[in-house]
């Protein structure tokens, strides 16, 4: 893991990264390692793969390893690889884990295991059984706006205790309740929201899981680093930079279709494709989309 602190476990730029398919559906591991290899270029020390922005859900265990597998030969050896492993059956979650680690994966992504809505003490278990079932380091993954709950001070305090559970990707908002989690626990915090990085590194996280990354982890790493060196007049010009690319991929449909077709028009990506329930951008959105990338001076005026 050479992109990995001991301060920021998992590499300081991480992108969730899009799983490509072909026009047909298919897995399109060709592009995946070059997509991989491309983003590791352009400002990223870490990949998230299989994660939401990933179609997770729509993607099978074994196309999960063959991806996973790509990734890890394409750039394992220049970034953090990390391998989203969380579902709402424990079971399932392990059976993951050990299947990620058997594919060269530098560490695990667990989100709050979502719709059964468990209690504290099943979610803190969850944890500690997906941690125990590996020798990986584990990122926790609040985001209750999917789960339907958020992760308490008390349950992330409790499965800090386990020495494998080393930091937290937030989206739940509350960067209130990460000033407390940052001062009662020694938790790297990563922010998970592309419309907060700038407040969440601001507070003292260590990094970015991002989506908007496909197209600006360039600046995303200056970011980093401008907050890192006390230069926040540079970091706020950054993040200003940065926002119609936020607008238009993250508030007007679900962020991986929009993430795909900025990846198409950059000529990162072949084909926008995406998996049913979700649905491909419409051509009236790829022109708005193009135009604000043209704003946000990541793609060029044609």
């Amino acid at each position: 893991m050479r992109a990995a602190t001991p301060n920021a476990p998992f590499g300081r730029v991480l992108t969730a990264m899009v799983t490509p398919f072909d026009t047909d559906g298919r897995l399109d591991l060709s592009s995946a390692g070059a997509l991989a290899s491309h983003l590791v270029d352009s400002g990223h020390d870490g990949l998230v793969i299989s994660g939401t922005t990933g179609e997770s859900p729509t993607v099978s265990d074994d196309e999960q390893q063959l991806l996973l597998r790509t990734v890890v030969e394409a750039v394992g050896d220049r970034a953090t690889v990390v391998a989203g492993v969380g579902t709402f059956d424990t079971a399932h979650s392990l059976h993951l884990a050990r299947r990620a680690a058997a594919a060269g994966a530098d560490g695990l992504l667990v989100v709050t295991p979502y719709y059964s809505k468990p209690p504290e003490e099943g979610i803190v278990e969850h944890f500690a059984a997906v941690a125990d079932s590996t020798d990986l380091p584990v990122m926790l993954y609040d985001i209750p706006g999917r789960t339907g709950v958020k992760l308490s001070a008390q349950t992330l305090a409790r499965s800090a205790e386990h020495p494998q559970i080393v930091a937290v990707k937030e989206a739940s908002g509350d960067l209130y309740a990460g000033s407390w989690l940052l001062q009662s626990t020694d938790l790297a915090i990563y922010s998970g929201d592309d419309a907060l990085n700038l407040a969440w590194l601001a507070i003292g996280a260590v990094g970015v899981v991002s989506v908007v990354g496909h197209v600006a982890g360039q600046r995303y790493a200056d970011m980093v680093a401008a907050v890192e060196s006390g230069d926040l007049e540079t970091a706020r010009k950054l993040d200003r930079s940065i926002l119609p690319a936020l607008e238009a991929i993250m508030t007007r449909t679900q962020g991986a279709i929009m993430a795909k077709a900025a990846l198409q028009l950059q000529g990162h990506l072949p084909s926008r494709a995406v998996r049913l329930p979700l649905v491909a951008a419409t051509d009236e959105q790829v022109s708005d989309l193009r135009r604000d990338l043209i704003a946000a001076d990541l793609l060029e005026a044609s």
